[in-house]
């Protein structure tokens, strides 16, 4: 009974939360993530560790496919070659650069270790990135890079970090065989995906006069994709997202109003209280790792991840404005480059600015294996955790709490200079 009590209490604060962010304008994640950090410090709030598995089982598949259902698949189409650069590309350089700087900067971290720690950190997340650009007025480029960008990187964060793993039990890493499983990965997730998109069309198109039926069948297949990807050791992030681009396109064409108005209706609940509840549950790991912590390496644990949290920002910064800028090179050199898919500087800064880390990089964290193989314990297991949340913490509160100033200063200049191509063609000779 009392952790029913316990859920019931975290739930309710989450709602209250959510409600007095929309009432004081306040960014509802971030609130939600200061309540937790405040609650979980409480002596007689019991620890709620949380289990990867149900994170990534029970709010990974209906947030994607939310998020999958609802972007514009034209303007994703249009940006694909900005979104799969920062998807795949940024991911990989990522990892590789938060793996240098925490070897030569934490004392005992070795190589495998270090990758461990930036695959975690290496991809932004669907669910900050959606949660708290919502309702900024971002141009729709911008959200639909932001969110594409999001939707893919989880897949390649997820593989980096196998490999990672597989270098600290002591397996060899090969390149082709890598770049061969990674692919093997993306193009059996596409498969999937695309296999139970065409499969639930036609079960959906069999029970259409049944809105409930048509509705609750869109609820469950999003977990059902998700555990067939992962049980064949393909992308259940790839199959979810290919799941929901299916979906919104059958449903423009095919759906009646009516359940294209109750669908909508019932997803925006469900997405609510996924959204408030992660990032309440977010701010209320902090506390728990803290105390397993030496008291003695905390202060310096936490500048260790203040730099990391530095450093991943400017190579994300560097990398946006090098494909800005590759964009427009292409463009003047006649390549098949569509002038709707460039973007100016302030896009790009935004776009920066609003690459947060998020539940994904505290699920892969927190599921990082107790032992190895060998039956020797994990290495590092505590300080790379504690590090991954910091992380997180600094991404979500120090850039969420700054995007929506940037957004208002740069926002008027974005709406009337986003225009495609206005910029690029100024700089065009």
């Amino acid at each position: 009974m009392e952790n029913y009590t316990i859920i019931l209490i975290i739930m309710s604060l989450m709602i209250g939360a959510s409600g007095i962010a929309d009432k004081t304008k306040l960014s509802a994640p971030v609130l939600l993530l200061l309540v937790g950090i405040a609650i979980g410090f409480v002596p007689s709030m019991p620890g709620i560790e949380l289990n990867p598995e149900i994170i990534m089982l029970l709010f990974l598949p209906p947030l994607l496919y939310d998020a999958a259902f609802n972007i514009s698949f034209r303007e994703f189409r249009t940006n694909l070659n900005t979104i799969s650069t920062l998807a795949i590309g940024l991911v990989f350089i990522t990892a590789a650069g938060i793996a240098a700087i925490v070897y030569y900067m934490i004392p005992g971290m070795n190589w495998p270790l270090a990758f461990v720690l930036g695959a975690i950190l290496s991809a932004t997340d669907a669910v900050a990135a959606i949660g708290i650009t919502k309702g900024l007025g971002l141009p729709h480029k911008t959200i639909t890079i932001l969110e594409g960008e999001s939707l893919i990187n989880d897949a390649s964060a997820l593989v980096a970090y196998r490999f990672a793993i597989a270098a600290v039990t002591g397996i060899a890493f090969v390149w082709w065989k890598a770049s061969l499983q990674f692919l093997l990965v993306l193009g059996g997730g596409f498969l999937v995906g695309f296999s139970a998109g065409m499969l639930l069309g036609r079960v959906l198109r069999f029970f259409r006069a049944n809105d409930m039926v048509v509705i609750s069948l869109m609820l469950l297949m999003p977990f059902v994709t998700y555990l067939i990807a992962e049980h064949f050791n393909v992308s259940g992030v790839i199959a979810v997202v290919i799941l929901g681009l299916s979906m919104s396109r059958l449903s423009r064409e095919r759906f009646p109003e009516s359940i294209r108005h109750q669908s909508k209706n019932f997803w925006d609940v469900i997405i609510f209280l996924l959204n408030g509840f992660i990032f309440l549950l977010i701010g209320l790991q902090f506390p728990i790792v803290l105390k397993k912590m030496n008291p003695d390496e905390v202060w310096s644990y936490i500048g260790y991840a203040a730099i990391i949290a530095l450093a991943a920002l400017g190579i994300r910064l560097i990398r946006v404005y090098m494909q800005q800028f590759n964009l427009q090179k292409a463009f003047r050199g006649k390549r098949r480059i569509s002038e709707d898919a460039l973007f100016d500087s302030r896009t790009s800064f935004i776009i920066t600015w609003s690459g947060m880390r998020g539940i994904v990089s505290l699920a892969i964290a927190i599921g990082l294996p107790v032992r190895l193989s060998n039956g020797e314990l994990f290495p590092m297991r505590n300080e790379i955790i504690f590090l991954s949340i910091a992380v997180v913490l600094f991404s979500l509160l120090g850039q969420g709490l700054s995007l929506p100033w940037f957004v208002r200063k740069f926002g008027n200049e974005m709406h009337h200079k986003n225009v495609p191509g206005t910029i690029d063609k100024q700089a065009q000779p």
